[in-house]
């Protein structure tokens, strides 16, 4: 016979076993084993009317780690008290260039305290400022992008020194060819990959002409964090075109199966986040139609 002390022991072990198992099968049920994100610009619109709300209904449908785009005025310490409730973890956050460059030791010290791994540039940044005040219909040339590559490799290099990583967010832009050079291949041939990595929006890069698998088999390494997104198939490829229709993930174009599987063979990911830009549902549903999509996918 065993004592009642031993019986109990033995129980709590199993149950902790039992645990962990079923936080590593969940954790497998998602692409490349890791926990569903979501970038918060997809309910942007919800946490200005209330911040904690939205972010209790984003964890309610199963996502787990969040990458913000804007605080709404917030410290970090409020931000940490209301993900801590929702049961979130905010790993990542986007800050535009136009406000980094000049406010970067003050930002990256709000993301310090706030606890998050990555730091990352949402946008490019002119290197001459504009005579009007306006950079509304401006074009970036190479000279800028370089510039931004320079840029970036500082900011990445002040970021280490505080245990952040720095990185950039691709939109469409980056893919526009400028006499025979196109910018994002500039970006990363002129980026130190110790100082910035980079963060595929997998959706742009279909939208920009280019496939996120031939990215990520040819520059090994070079991406830490993914964006997932759909578009139906209604858009000529290639900056300059019109709009592409958003959808939810699996309603359109993009398939992500061949994409995760390719960042599976020559990629380290840490965090791959749903980005819904738009609906075609109430906004909760669209939100678990992506969060199912993304449970089906096996790698």
């Amino acid at each position: 016979m065993i004592s009642r002390r031993s019986f109990l022991d033995g129980a709590s072990a199993a149950a902790v076993t039992l645990s962990v198992l079923g936080r590593s099968l969940s954790a497998l049920a998602e692409p490349l084993g890791l926990p569903l994100g979501i970038q918060l610009y997809s309910v942007r619109q919800q946490l200005v009317k209330d911040y904690e709300a939205t972010l209790a209904e984003v964890a309610s449908v199963g996502y787990r780690e969040v990458e913000a785009a804007g605080f709404y005025k917030r410290s970090a310490a409020e931000v940490k008290a209301a993900m801590a409730k929702a049961g979130l973890r905010c790993v990542s956050s986007h800050v535009p260039f136009g406000d980094l460059n000049p406010h970067f030791d003050e930002i990256a010290a709000f993301h310090k305290e706030l606890g998050v791994e990555y730091l990352i540039c949402s946008t490019p940044g002119f290197k001459m400022p504009s005579a009007t005040g306006s950079n509304r219909g401006r074009e970036l040339t190479l000279d800028d992008w370089r510039w931004n590559a320079e840029q970036f490799n500082r900011m990445g290099e002040k970021a280490n020194t505080l245990g952040l990583r720095f990185g950039y967010h691709n939109h469409v832009t980056e893919f526009a060819n400028i006499d025979g050079v196109v910018p994002y291949m500039e970006l990363l041939r002129l980026t130190d990959p110790a100082k910035v990595t980079m963060e595929m929006d997998c959706g742009w890069v279909v939208v920009g002409g280019m496939k996120p698998v031939d990215l990520l088999r040819d520059h090994p390494g070079r991406f830490s964090m993914m964006h997932v997104k759909d578009f139906k198939a209604d858009y000529v490829p290639g900056p300059g075109g019109h709009e592409p229709t958003i959808t939810e993930l699996g309603q359109g174009s993009i398939d992500y199966r061949p994409i995760f599987a390719q960042a599976a063979k020559t990629q380290k990911i840490r965090h791959i986040f749903v980005e819904q830009e738009g609906f075609d549902m109430p906004y909760l549903q669209s939100l678990k139609v992506d969060a199912d999509y993304m449970r089906r996918i096996k790698t």
